[in-house]
């Protein structure tokens, strides 16, 4: 049997091997496959609790540019939190999950401006942290929805951004980071949705 050092040798191996996947992945200029950071199996579920299997889950998506970003999105929106439900799991629905529902202000991809909007996400990433508040505005880049009904914030929290009282969108150290090299928003720490707007048509006229 293996003691705690094994244990976390045997952890750590397997981050490191999951991330060098993703990093090989991120280099490649191929296209990038949609996907929820982490949504269980449904032979996961047992006696009404998720088991999770013998695996580390897999780190965010590394997105490589934002041509790349916006390709993996499904829908692209900026709105307010309305409301926020939390649903236990059911015959038709394996997991528990929580329904966000948005009032759309801006759409780019998948959503209509105006429209109320409510999406799916696994209980597992709203107590990881990835939560909404009712009266929050935000800028959601969305990956597809999945088999389960769900989705996610495509690259976790790339894919999120606050927008101010005044609609500025707000990026943090990170999404400054990772999009500098775009030449929309490439320095900006707020921007007008405008200029999203811009970066991902310039991102389509690249594919």
């Amino acid at each position: 049997m293996f003691g705690r050092s094994g244990w976390c040798l045997l952890v750590a191996g397997l981050v490191i091997s999951g991330s060098a996947v993703i990093a090989g992945q991120a280099g490649s200029p191929g296209r990038v496959t949609p996907r929820v950071l982490y949504e269980p199996r449904s032979g996961e579920i047992r006696s009404g609790r998720i088991v999770p299997p013998f695996r580390v889950p897999l780190p965010p998506l590394r997105v490589v540019g934002f041509p790349q970003f916006v390709r993996a999105a499904g829908t692209i929106f900026s709105g307010t939190v309305t409301k926020i439900e939390r649903r236990p799991a059911t015959a038709g629905q394996s997991v528990e999950t929580v329904a966000v529902t948005f009032r759309i202000e801006n759409a780019l991809r998948g959503a209509t401006s105006g429209q109320d909007l409510t999406i799916t996400q696994w209980i597992g990433l709203w107590s990881s942290g990835q939560r909404y508040r009712v009266g929050e505005r935000v800028l959601l880049f969305l990956y597809p929805v999945s088999k389960l009904g769900l989705t996610s914030c495509v690259g976790g929290a790339l894919g999120r951004f606050a927008v101010d009282r005044s609609g500025q969108v707000l990026l943090t150290a990170q999404q400054l980071s990772a999009f500098q090299k775009d030449p929309v928003l490439g320095g900006k720490s707020r921007a007008r949705f405008g200029d999203f707007a811009l970066a991902v048509r310039h991102a389509g006229e690249e594919e």
